[in-house]
This record gives structure tokens, sequence and C-alpha cells, in this order.
């Protein structure tokens, strides 16, 4: 069988609109242990084991598209620390030549044990999910009181140097928007990178709204009147987040997701692979693609490469969130991934 960087790889994977993809995201599980109201319902039944992909299937994808000019690979969930394996994952993903960047997006209650072997095994940074600094609050929004494991699993994280580590807040109005300087200070405090990412109607029940949704402008706003901000100027154009410094000088980030009020289709890089084998365009996407057809009947890397040019020639110009032409996709963003 060819190797991927032998795979009719020298073309880089672009789309109809001249957007060359830069990023996978790879779901290694769609399980979780949180049942985040924004995100996951509590009775979701899992997909049978059999179904998941394989490290080396997954290693084997990662391989083809770095060979194509894919940079940064994010794991992502369900929660992919549930995968008991995940730190043999990395090790075969670190390995990759040409890959730049390894990172995952965590809720964290299983960081504290596994921050060290992660960062041995090659992950270079984390996300952490954190949608309340109170631990009622928390309790509310995760459906699970363990506030105090993601705090020490954060805590593991940056004596692990998986740096920087980012903070992720879904704020949702009357929930937990009002924590917003609470989460600046936090920044300020330990040179963290807190993301605010605006509520997107991809859960599993009928809460997303516009009245619910807080702008990353309005949190903007409110930060600055305390702490004023200036942008930073080494924001990546390709990156979701605008992220913006303190004045002051004070360490740390703060980022604002504006998926819904600010879209940035126009400069997304950006491709998913579901824990099933399923190739995604965008977030809110309706169609997939199946990869794990390909690699279970033995397709050769040069087929595998096809594939993914010819879907990833098919990605959409823009989410139609606002638009009255949005169809929720069927998947809950817990097996999308997030």
């Amino acid at each position: 069988m060819p190797d991927a960087s032998q795979a009719g790889s020298s073309a880089p994977l672009a789309d109809s609109f001249g957007r060359r993809i830069g990023s996978l995201r790879i779901s290694v599980t769609d399980r979780c242990n949180l049942r985040c109201v924004y995100c996951m319902p509590e009775d979701i039944p899992w997909l049978p084991r059999a179904q998941l992909l394989s490290l080396e299937e997954l290693a084997r994808v990662a391989r083809i598209v770095v060979a194509s000019g894919v940079r940064k690979i994010r794991l992502t969930g369900g929660e992919p620390l549930l995968r008991r394996d995940l730190p043999t994952l990395i090790e075969l993903l670190a390995e990759i030549p040409g890959l730049d960047d390894l990172a995952l997006t965590t809720n964290g209650t299983q960081l504290a044990r596994l921050a060290g072997p992660l960062r041995k095994a090659g992950l270079r940074r984390v996300n952490v999910s954190l949608d309340s600094l109170d631990r009622e609050n928390f309790a509310r929004m995760a459906q699970r009181d363990v506030l105090a494991q993601v705090l020490a699993g954060i805590d593991a994280a940056a004596e692990a140097s998986l740096a920087p580590v980012r903070i992720n807040c879904v704020p949702m109005r009357g929930v937990n928007d009002h924590e917003a300087l609470a989460f600046a200070k936090l920044a300020r405090e330990r040179g963290f990178e807190v993301r605010f990412i605006e509520f997107m109607p991809l859960e599993h029940g009928d809460r997303w709204g516009r009245d619910v949704m807080v702008a990353g402008s309005e949190l903007r706003q409110r930060i600055d009147a305390v702490h004023p901000l200036v942008p930073d100027p080494g924001c990546d154009e390709h990156s979701p987040s605008r992220d913006w410094r303190f004045a002051d000088g004070a360490p740390g980030v703060i980022g604002f997701i504006d998926s819904m009020s600010r879209p940035f289709c126009a400069h997304c890089n950006r491709i998913r692979l579901t824990a099933d084998g399923k190739l995604r365009t965008c977030l809110f996407s309706v169609r997939e693609h199946d990869l794990r057809e390909l690699l279970r009947r033995g397709a050769s890397d040069e087929e595998i490469l096809a594939r993914l040019r010819a879907v990833v020639a098919t990605k959409e110009l823009k989410h139609h969130v606002g638009d009255g032409l949005y169809v929720k996709p069927e998947r809950t963003m817990s097996r999308i991934g997030g």
C-alpha cells in the first residue's frame, strides 16, 4: 500500500472557494461523563464500540491529511479522555512529519491524572471546557458536581506545561453570563487564555434562542469597562477566536468565538472527522461522508485521498443560522465533536 506521503498529496486540500484546509478535528469518542445542558441529553445512547475508528485508522487518516497540507489536529469528543488508549493515539500522531500543532479539548475531569502522561506522549496544548467558577452554577450547567475535579485538572495541565492553557466558556443569558469578569480575573491571575464561545443551536433540546445567546461583543464591552482590552496583534486569521489582551500589560488573553453574531466562515479552514468515521466539512453541515467504509475495505491511500479531495470540494460557503435557511443537523454537538 502506498505511503500517505506518496499518495498524490503534493497539492493541498482546498475547497471550491479557494480555502486551503489546514486543520482537522478528530472526535475519538461520543461518550461523556457530563451532561452539559447546551450539549448532551441525559439518556443518549452510545455508539457501539465496533463502529468507532481504531487508533490505527485515525492515525492513517491523519497521516494522509497532513501530507496534503493540514498542519493542525485537535482531538475532541464527547470526552476524549474517556478513551483509555488516548495516549497511544497521541504518540502515533505526534510522530507524523509536518504536523505543527497537536491539541485536545476536554472537560478536564480526568486531567489531574492524565496531564503528565499526555504531555509525555506528545500532546502540546489543551483547551478545558469550564462554564462556571461557582460550584452550584457549574453543577446546574454540567448536571454533575465536579468543579473541583476540573479545577484540579487545569492546575495539572499548567504544571505539565500543556501551554497555553485555554479555558472554553459557553455563556448563556441569565445562567452564567454574569461571571464574565470572574473569568477575566482568572485569565489575568493565571495567564490563561479564556475564550467565550457563543451558544450555538446544536444542543439536544430547544434551549437555544437569540434571547439566551450572549453575543461576544456584549461580553467584551463588559470586560473592557473594567479591564480595558486591546486587539491581540498575533491573532491567527484562520482561528475562530478574535483575541484581545489587557491594555495594562497583565498576562492572559480573552478570546471571543462569535459563530452566531459574526460568522467567520470566509476564513474557515477546518474539516471534522467523527468518532465513527464520518467526514464533515462544517460544524453545521447536514451532510456526512463515510470514510470508515473505505478504511475497512482495504482502500489505498490514493483512494482515501481522492475521497477527501472530493468531499472538501463540497465544503459549504457558510452556515445559514440567522438567514432563514438553517436546518439543524441530526447529530448533537457531542456526536459531531466539539
